[in-house]
């Protein structure tokens, strides 16, 4: 494992603490690294119970990268309605959902491919 890949490794495990720093359910960490043109090394997943959690989670994401790695997000997308907010850190990229949309999108599935890890809820 080169630097680059204990790195997002490092920053995986970050956003999954950050993710359930705010009780966050559902975590599931995709490993992309071994499918040709994954966009990135990691998508981490997760729900929250309201727009107002999906937002603290976020937030919480935010912090706990920039507290313990010194990390920001390169692009964050959907603050606005709270109901799927994309957290692109380059090489890991969170998705927090509202727990009733994120069937819809299914990236799970999308990304069947992938090696899987389920987190369990902390609460």
């Amino acid at each position: 494992m080169n630097k680059n890949k204990k790195d997002s490794a490092k920053l995986c495990d970050a956003i999954v603490e950050g993710m359930q720093e705010n009780k966050a359910q559902d975590i599931v960490v995709l490993d992309l690294q071994g499918i040709e043109n994954a966009v990135c090394d990691y998508f981490v997943i997760c729900s929250g119970e309201s727009s107002t959690q999906v937002d603290g989670i976020a937030n919480s994401v935010s912090r706990y990268t920039r507290t313990h790695l010194k990390e920001k997000p390169w692009h964050i997308e959907g603050k606005q309605k709270s109901e799927w907010i994309l957290m692109d850190y380059v090489n890991v990229v969170a998705h927090i959902f509202y727990k009733d949309a994120r069937p819809f999108y299914d990236i799970e599935d999308l990304w069947a491919d992938a090696k899987r890890k389920d987190i369990p809820n902390l609460n």
